[in-house]
C-alpha cells in the first residue's frame, strides 16, 4: 500500500507517518523508486501500536522508540520478556533513589527474583512518594494488595505466551499493560463504591 492508504487505514495523517519514519518508530517501506515506497500490514500494526502507546499509555516519543526497539530485538527467555516490558513501560527515571524503608518493605514481601526488577523499583519509589505525602502503607496492607494482584497476574501471564514469537509475546505484555491498567484502576474505584455502599449505606447521612 502507498503511504496515503496507510494513512487512510490507520487514521494517522501523512505528516505524522513521515514523522514516525524519521524518528525510527516506523520501519521503512520497500522502495520502488527514488521517492516512492510501499507499506504492508506490519506497518499498519506498528502504527496502531505507536498510537496506543502515545494516546492511551501517554508515553513520550523517546519512550515509544525504546519500546519498538525492544520489540524488534526482544530477549529470548519468556520471563526476561516480562522484565523487558516493565522496563519499557517504567515511568521516567526519578531524580532520587527510593527510601531505605521502602526498599526494605519491598524486600519483606519475599520475592527474591524481583528484588532488583523494574517493577520492584517502581513499587519502592511509589511507597517512598506515599510516605513523603504523609500516607504510610502498612506491611499487612501491602501484603493483602500483593495477594490480590497475584490473582490478577494469573490471568495476565498466560501459558500461550510460550507458544508465540518473542517479539509478539513482548508486544502482548506491553500493550496488555497499557490497555488494561486503566481498567484495573477503574475496577478498584467500582469495588470501593460497592464496599462503601454495603458498609455505610447509600443515604446522605450514612444510613441504609
Amino acid at each position: 500500500m502507498r503511504i496515503s492508504e496507510l494513512s487512510e487505514r490507520s487514521g494517522v495523517t501523512i505528516p505524522t507517518l513521515k514523522y514516525y519514519l524519521r524518528e525510527g518508530l516506523l520501519h521503512a517501506g520497500e522502495l520502488q523508486g527514488a521517492t516512492r515506497a510501499v507499506y504492508d500490514d506490519s506497518h499498519l500494526e506498528r502504527v496502531r501500536l505507536v498510537r496506543t502507546l502515545v494516546d492511551v499509555g501517554r508515553l513520550s516519543i523517546e519512550r515509544v522508540r525504546e519500546v519498538v526497539r525492544a520489540i524488534d530485538a526482544p530477549p529470548a527467555g519468556r520471563h526476561e520478556l516480562l522484565g523487558a516490558a516493565h522496563e519499557a513501560l517504567r515511568p521516567h527515571p526519578p531524580t532520587s533513589t527510593p527510601a531505605p524503608d521502602a526498599l526494605a518493605q519491598v524486600a519483606a514481601l519475599g520475592l527474591p527474583e524481583c528484588d532488583h526488577s523494574p517493577a520492584s523499583l517502581q513499587l519502592a519509589h511509589a511507597l517512598t512518594s506515599a510516605a513523603d505525602g504523609g500516607w504510610t502503607i502498612e506491611p499487612t496492607t501491602l501484603s493483602v494488595w500483593l495477594g490480590a494482584m497475584r490473582e490478577v497476574a494469573q490471568t495476565d501471564v498466560v501459558a500461550e505466551l510460550g507458544e508465540v514469537s518473542a517479539g509478539e509475546a513482548l508486544r502482548y505484555a506491553i500493550v496488555g499493560n497499557v490497555l488494561t491498567d486503566p481498567v484495573l484502576l477503574a475496577l478498584r474505584r467500582v469495588a470501593q463504591e460497592d464496599v462503601s455502599a454495603a458498609r455505610f449505606g447509600s443515604g446522605p447521612t450514612g444510613q441504609p
